[in-house]
């Protein structure tokens, strides 16, 4: 029988820190508790390094120029503990065609994997489980350089719809799914999609961080809103049906529609910004996103219906839940599982009346049955079913194959 893996690197590409709840940061965080972990952060450019310089971005510049610890140990709410390691700088290669992208890309590989060896052996990590999480790009040329165990592509997103990555992320995916063990995804249809490619290919859904969602609960039960908000959280970008939206809130103005989070289609806020009734709220830290959702009265995911956002399940569904909110929706994806605590509508029209009802939809028991929906997909519950697929994966050694792939 094959050595069984004695730690997991999950390789990123978001970092640790940030305005938002992230997937990958979530499972980590649950596994830490059962595992040893190491999270390579974001790999920052010398790009990243001058804007930093220049007070336009947030960048560890101490840290890049080696005059801190580049690795570090934190102590978790859930009482795990977990090493977070900052890379060395790379070359900002996205914009290179092919064959210069692919040179450079070699060397901020042999930087990185150089770099990421020392690490290891200074924690006594030898032979790991690799879990790249949506980076096949920087994915692919690592492979077997690290004595890993098993690769395992964490697939969260539909990469040909992603403008940062979508230029070689679609060619490198593709040899990538190829060559991992494993692939998991957060959405059924990417599950469908990706197992063209690599069989093995199971699906864990995204969950939520339901102890801290939860509080907004709580918090409205002690001071419930005075005036009916519809609130929508995340990034506010080209999968939101601007149409849809401005017409509830032309038709709704004895409702306050806000948005938390950064807001990255301009036509959205030039267009609702000439309504009284729309809030934006910049992002906060997800510490102070329960103050926020506990004055709402409802929210909504009013994405627009297409290739890309078929893919998608969404994070903050499970959020509003553990909230208590009722949730208004497009059928922009496979969302079978929530037909009893949520409703859909496809039309502004049908939207707007949805809206109407779920204003008014908090009885205590429809508010009971929310919460324990998003209970049920706490990430908690979502590390258990990723640890069944490590299993197998482990298993798989001596059969040389993975037994019945998951569907959602």
């Amino acid at each position: 029988m094959e050595q069984q893996y004695d730690s997991i690197i999950c390789m990123s590409q978001t970092p640790w820190k940030g305005q938002f709840q992230n997937s990958a940061v979530q499972l980590m965080s649950e596994l830490a508790q059962r595992h040893r972990v190491l999270y390579v952060d974001y790999q920052f450019t010398i790009k990243d390094w001058l804007l930093g310089i220049m007070g336009r971005r947030d960048v560890p510049i101490r840290t890049l120029l080696k005059l801190d610890d580049s690795l570090t140990k934190l102590q978790l709410d859930n009482g795990s503990e977990i090493y977070i390691w900052v890379p060395p700088l790379a070359l900002p290669i996205n914009w290179l065609p092919n064959s210069s992208h692919d040179k450079a890309l070699q060397w901020n590989v042999n930087q990185l994997t150089s770099e990421l060896r020392g690490v290891m052996a200074r924690i006594g990590m030898h032979h790991p489980l690799i879990v790249n999480a949506f980076n096949p790009v920087w994915g692919l040329p690592m492979i077997g350089h690290l004595n890993e165990f098993a690769t395992v592509y964490y697939c969260y997103d539909e990469i040909t719809a992603e403008s940062w990555i979508s230029r070689h992320g679609q060619r490198y995916e593709k040899d990538y799914l190829q060559q991992v063990d494993a692939v998991i995804t957060t959405s059924e249809a990417l599950r469908q999609s990706k197992s063209a490619l690599q069989p093995n290919t199971f699906c864990v859904k995204n969950g939520a961080n339901f102890t801290l969602f939860h509080q907004a609960r709580l918090l409205a039960e002690k001071n419930p809103p005075s005036r009916p908000i519809v609130g929508y959280l995340g990034n506010a970008d080209n999968r939101i049906d601007t149409n849809l939206i401005e017409y509830c809130v032309r038709v709704m103005p004895d409702v306050d529609f806000q948005f938390i989070g950064e807001v990255n289609e301009p036509d959205l806020q030039l267009r609702l910004s000439a309504f009284p009734n729309v809030i934006f709220t910049p992002s906060v830290p997800p510490e102070h996103l329960p103050a926020l959702l506990a004055n709402q009265s409802a929210a909504i995911i009013p994405f627009v219906c297409n290739e890309h956002t078929y893919t998608i399940y969404p994070l903050k569904i499970n959020e509003y839940l553990a909230a208590g909110l009722p949730v208004v929706s497009t059928p922009f994806s496979i969302l079978d599982e929530f037909n009893d605590v949520i409703e859909l509508a496809n039309d502004p029209e049908n939207f707007a009346r949805a809206l109407r009802r779920a204003l008014q939809d908090h009885s205590p028991e429809r508010i009971r049955q929310r919460v324990e929906t998003a209970r049920a997909n706490s990430w908690e519950k979502r590390a258990e079913e990723f640890e069944s697929i490590l299993q197998q994966i482990h298993s798989a050694r001596d059969s040389k194959v993975l037994v019945d792939p998951i569907a959602c």
